[in-house]
């Protein structure tokens, strides 16, 4: 090194270089510290920190929650509908969801709202239900014993058309012949066909040849219905059966508002009276079963009916106006009418007989 060279260096010791980063002094540490304090530390060189990413919980936690809600309306559908329905019972409620599955409970109460000719189904949960054939719910189609897809999507659809004939017809609920359901049933079977014979014909029929075991009817001079709506509650399912049969049963709760006959005004008494109807129809492959093409066989019906009468068969539903059916109404069952949660209790031999009348613990 040479003199020169030292001696700059001796200075520069002393002095500090040029361009050199200088310490702040305490005072400027102070101010530093008290403009941090107030207003966030600033980004001086010693100061400096990386950079780091944003979170983004809240969006995570929104998508997460919209996830749920759609999982639960997807295996829900009807509780979650029924969490947004009316408070009352009333027609405005928001309806419910096509029955797919047979239900868990019976439905929730409902406030005590008397029925009236202008909402005849208010104060019930039928009031949430579809209209007529609506309420029907019918199952995809798939190739099932002797038939095909196609095949079995019209088993279905005439098997609806059977309980609309029978249960909804305007000129059956009045008394008239069931042309219409009778059409659909297989003419060659013979115990099917004389059941129908005396049943239509007998102006006293008994517990085996009721009418009302297959077809809902009012004597119009009795009472007549509120309106044109029956609600309706129900599906259809089917299997293989016998012989390689298609075999569809239909599991179905109608509900008939119904007033006295010679009543038009707006005050008049409304009574609902509610039949609900098992039938299991068999669609037989004409290679194993005598038949006619667009005809089914009854494998068996049963059927429970409430506020429809509870004496002596009259080929009629019998609604009970202005004083309970006395006559034999203590000797009926108990039963909540709306609730589908369980079989048709087929003790007393209501499937083809017997006494099917019980008494609703709510109408």
């Amino acid at each position: 090194m040479s003199e020169e060279e030292w001696e700059r260096f001796l200075r520069e010791s002393v002095t500090g270089a040029a361009g050199a980063p200088v310490e702040p002094s305490a005072r400027a540490r102070e101010v530093e510290r008290r403009l941090r304090d107030r207003s966030g530390q600033p980004e001086g060189w010693r100061t400096y920190s990386p950079a780091r990413p944003r979170r983004r919980t809240g969006w995570y936690v929104t998508g997460l929650m919209a996830v749920l809600a759609l999982l639960v309306v997807a295996l829900f559908p009807q509780q979650v509908v029924g969490w947004f329905g009316g408070d009352d019972g009333g027609q405005d409620g928001v309806p419910l969801a096509a029955e797919s599955e047979s239900p868990r409970e019976a439905p929730g109460a409902e406030r005590d709202l008397r029925p009236t000719i202008a909402e005849p189904f208010r104060g019930s949960p039928a009031a949430r239900w579809a209209d007529g054939a609506a309420g029907i719910t019918v199952p995809p189609a798939r190739a099932t014993g002797w038939m095909d897809a196609a095949q079995v999507e019209r088993a279905l659809r005439q098997s609806r058309d059977f309980l609309v004939a029978a249960g909804l017809d305007s000129h059956v609920l009045r008394g008239e012949r069931p042309t219409k359901a009778i059409a659909l049933l297989n003419p060659h079977q013979k115990d099917v066909q004389e059941y129908l014979r005396t049943a239509l014909s007998s102006t006293a029929p008994t517990d085996r040849t009721d009418p009302l075991l297959l077809f809902s009817r009012f004597q119009p001079e009795q009472s007549r219905l509120v309106g044109d709506v029956v609600k309706t509650r129900g599906r259809l399912t089917y299997r293989e059966g016998k012989q390689g049969a298609v075999e569809v049963t239909a599991d179905v709760t109608f509900v008939y508002p119904v007033t006295p006959a010679g009543d038009d005004g707006q005050d008049a008494e409304v009574v609902r009276t509610i039949v609900r109807r098992q039938v299991v129809m068999s669609w037989d492959d004409p290679a194993e079963v005598i038949t006619e093409p667009g005809t089914m066989s009854l494998v068996s019906y049963a059927l429970d009916m409430t506020n429809g009468g509870c004496s002596a068969p009259t080929g009629y539903f019998v609604p009970p106006f202005g004083t309970a059916d006395e006559q034999h109404a203590g000797e009926a069952r108990q039963v909540d009418p709306y609730d589908r949660s369980k079989p048709i209790d087929t003790s007393n031999g209501t499937t083809a007989a017997g006494n099917s009348c019980a008494t609703a613990t709510r109408s």
